[in-house]
């Protein structure tokens, strides 16, 4: 087994503050509702600080990031589709929601004295840089949080797709998918309070369980390049911390 590998199943590195961390580099997947909180749409401020808050707080900790929101709280195209949308404009109206989530987070990142650089997913001059993996390699070696905006670039694609992508193209330890529920259940835990949780589980098992994680190209992207995924509550405070501390936090879809 390479060193590669042999840390991709350890999951563990000593930071310069010698506290044991289970991952070096992480993708962070935030959903564009959760900005909008108790709102429909739109950002809710308080909300966006509080990511913002954790998120500089794991960067202290010598933690490379890598994030991807996606644009729900302002547009989603397969929802303008069902409006009369054409899709591939749609697809697009919804890249450029991620845009304006990206910056968002990006400068109440900035405001709190965090280094955090927008990566485009197509040419936006003035906005962001175009995203290309030697120049999110080095912010990330320079503490730059890393946000990815436009998702893949391409419509048909859901931002599930573009965090699968970015975790593999910057190499990541683990895919984290930050949502309103601390990890995978056997069924939706908001409508059925018997539904149980798993604390691991394989990618097949999540298949024939027919379990609804994430979108079948993404969640078949980590599958085949052996990108562990873990589920867990990013609305509950100090959970992101927790993830990456305690293994016993959120649950681990993975290769067995």
């Amino acid at each position: 087994m390479n060193t590669k590998v042999f840390n991709r199943f350890l999951f563990i590195f000593v930071n310069e503050k010698n506290k044991i961390m289970r991952f070096k580099r992480i993708l962070l997947k935030l959903s564009g509702e959760s900005l909008a909180s108790g709102n429909k749409q739109g950002i809710d401020t308080m909300c966006l600080t509080d990511y913002a808050l954790q998120i500089k707080e794991l960067a202290a900790e010598g933690v490379e990031i890598g994030i991807v929101i996606g644009g729900g709280n302002i547009f989603r195209g397969l929802a303008g589709e069902g409006k009369g949308f054409d899709r591939v404009k749609g697809d697009q109206m919804g890249m450029l929601a991620t845009v304006i989530n990206s910056l968002a987070l990006s400068s109440a990142l900035e405001s709190l004295g965090q280094k955090a650089k927008v990566f485009t997913a197509f040419k936006i001059e003035s906005i962001g840089e175009r995203f290309t993996k030697p120049l999110v390699m080095d912010a990330l070696k320079n503490g730059s949080v890393c946000i990815f905006s436009g998702g893949t670039g391409n419509p048909y694609f859901s931002t599930d797709t573009a965090s699968a992508l970015r975790a593999i193209e910057i190499e990541a330890d683990v895919f984290l998918k930050g949502t309103r529920v601390d990890g995978v259940y056997s069924d939706d835990p908001e409508k059925n309070p018997a539904a149980t949780k798993f604390d691991k589980i394989s990618f097949d098992e999540v298949y024939k369980k027919q379990l609804k994680v994430m979108d079948l190209t993404a969640f078949t992207l980590c599958k085949e390049n052996n990108m562990p995924i873990i589920v867990f509550d990013m609305n509950t405070k100090g959970d992101l911390m927790r993830v990456i501390k305690d293994s016993k936090c959120g649950s681990l879809i993975s290769n067995k």
